[in-house]
């Protein structure tokens, strides 16, 4: 991660500056419009920000989210651990080609801030049980040719595995208080866990 930001100041670029173009984003846009894809290892992320009428007090530039494809979780769903979460979120049955495993908020110079995860209903996909997610979270690889963002993000779940691990149990926390039916379609739930780092 420090070799990365020493040489975006060398060349005096910010973080997201190819990414946006050098222009400010643009809300609820997704960066890049297609989301960038590692189709080798099977994970994907893209960066948008909200409007600050939809985060109150939040101080965040943006924020990036990442996913597992296929591949990587078929397999997950006849273990234990997943039919147990099933069952905490209603047994969702819904087909779809990604998991979101986690997001990550990014100041405004381009450092990242938090670390948080949302309702299946925000992304249009589903989760995985905490312990899938931060497996498949420690393995991850990227090249999706923004090798800048690569780093950092790879950088950032290497660093902060015990912090994703409360994120994580504190995400289950907040489903298990619900009523397992409708509560990944709850729009009253969007944000279901969420800490700052300080990297």
């Amino acid at each position: 991660m420090l070799e990365t930001y020493a040489a975006l100041a060398a060349r005096g670029e910010h973080l997201l500056q190819g990414l946006l173009a050098g222009k400010p984003p643009r809300q609820w846009q997704h960066y890049p419009e297609n989301d960038a894809i590692d189709r080798v290892s099977g994970y994907q992320w893209f960066y948008h920000s909200h409007s600050p009428e939809d985060r109150p007090g939040a101080t965040e530039h943006g924020h990036f989210h990442l996913f597992a494809r296929r591949p990587l979780w078929a397999r997950r769903l006849r273990s234990g651990a997943e039919k147990a979460f099933a069952a905490l979120t209603g047994d969702p049955q819904a087909s779809v080609t990604t998991r979101h495993l986690l997001g990550i908020g990014m100041s405004a110079k381009g450092v990242p801030t938090s670390l948080f995860t949302v309702n299946s209903w925000v992304t249009g996909d589903l989760m995985l049980s905490a312990a899938s997610t931060e497996r498949l979270l420690a393995r991850m690889h990227l090249d999706t040719s923004h090798a800048s963002i690569d780093a950092v993000l790879e950088s950032v779940v290497a660093l902060c595995a015990s912090e994703i691990h409360e994120v994580m149990a504190a995400r289950d926390a907040t489903l298990s208080s619900r009523p397992a039916h409708g509560v990944l379609a709850d729009q009253n739930l969007e944000l279901l866990s969420e800490m700052t780092i300080v990297l």
